[in-house]
């Protein structure tokens, strides 16, 4: 058995292949620990993106609601940052959802 893999190895193509498929895994710059990090690293930053992404529609929907007449801006202000005139409450009811009702 031995014998029948020292014959195989003693082969110039099949040391070369074996040399090259072992530098590659291990000491070349794109080695596969790197590659499988590297891999990762992308799935987690993909991640980041759509989160972000996401974020800046949803703020971007709020801008536009909001840049949108007076009145808006308004009730924006006094529901989001509970701002008020002098002597005045501000109540907001919400639903089942913590969101307002009126929108």
């Amino acid at each position: 058995m031995i014998n029948r893999l020292l014959r195989y190895v003693r082969n110039f193509y099949v040391a070369t292949g074996l040399g090259l498929l072992a530098w590659m895994t291990f000491f070349d710059a794109n080695d596969l620990p790197t590659q499988i990090r590297n891999w990762w690293k992308l799935r987690e930053l993909d991640g980041d993106a759509k989160f972000y992404q996401a974020k800046i529609k949803a703020v971007q929907t709020e801008r536009q609601e909001v840049l949108g007449n007076d009145r808006l801006r308004e009730k924006f202000a006094r529901e989001k940052y509970l701002m008020r005139k002098p002597g005045e409450d501000v109540f907001v009811i919400v639903d089942g959802q913590n969101e307002p009702l009126e929108k």
